[in-house]
């Protein structure tokens, strides 16, 4: 498969996301270029990563989902200034939502884990989750950002979700067919070295991803060049960008 490396080669990218924490842990080296050299990044956050866990001795005391949904709001504004994000959207809130339909929140679907690396669906899944809304309505939602921001590109997750999460795989096809519908570059993210076409190297941007990262302090700690997850894993903090043509 034929490789360019550098820099992605639009001046208007929306990138498409599932929670809180996954534009800068996925994609913020990718944002974070695009910002310095003067193009435009906006990003779309289908829920408010109601149902991840929580870093110990990050919140002072229990909370709500309700109120987990607001402080995960906070820390993701935080991260997106930090990124240079200036356009930003809940899937299902205006402009997010489809002509017609009264707003609506989508709420985190959850997830088990399989095997390492590997996520699927979560035992118990609620009414309002993101899974469980039709395809076409989130199909629709998308569609109505794509035609709000106007991007020469998106950027959402390959068909895998990255690890298999029901979410992040929703957004990927769901995406898949509002970019169809409306005739608009799709590029996914992959982490197979053998199946991209641009490779963005971002090493140079790595304090602000950090800085990014430390934002969504109840889901993460950064420790090093490293990221250690609510639930203890422990990965390198992503320098290098892999895109494939949808």
């Amino acid at each position: 498969m034929t490789t360019s490396p550098g820099r992605f080669p639009y001046g208007r990218v929306l990138l498409i996301h599932a929670h809180p924490d996954d534009e800068t842990l996925a994609t913020g080296v990718l944002i974070a270029d695009l910002t310095a050299r003067g193009a435009a990044a906006g990003v779309v956050t289908a829920t408010r990563g109601e149902q991840g866990e929580i870093v110990d001795g990050a919140l002072a005391r229990p909370v709500s989902g309700e109120q987990l949904s607001r402080v995960r709001e906070d820390e993701l504004r935080e991260a997106l200034d930090s990124l240079g994000v200036r356009w930003h959207a809940y899937l299902g809130t205006r402009p997010a939502r489809a002509a017609g339909l009264a707003d609506r929140a989508y709420a985190d679907s959850g997830m088990r884990w399989i095997r390492p690396g590997l996520a699927g669906p979560a035992g118990d899944v609620g009414p309002d989750a993101l899974t469980r809304a039709p395809l076409e309505e989130v199909t629709g939602d998308i569609a109505a950002a794509i035609s709000a921001y106007r991007p020469d590109a998106v950027v959402t997750y390959d068909v895998d979700g990255g690890y298999g999460h029901p979410d992040h795989v929703l957004c990927h096809h769901a995406t898949v067919r509002a970019c169809q519908e409306l005739d608009v570059a799709l590029w996914f993210t992959t982490s197979d070295p053998a199946e991209h076409h641009v490779a963005v190297e971002g090493a140079q941007h790595l304090d602000i991803v950090k800085r990014a990262l430390r934002s969504h302090r109840t889901q993460l700690t950064v420790v090093g060049e490293d990221v250690v997850h609510s639930g203890g894993q422990r990965e390198p903090i992503l320098t290098r960008v892999l895109l494939r043509r949808g």
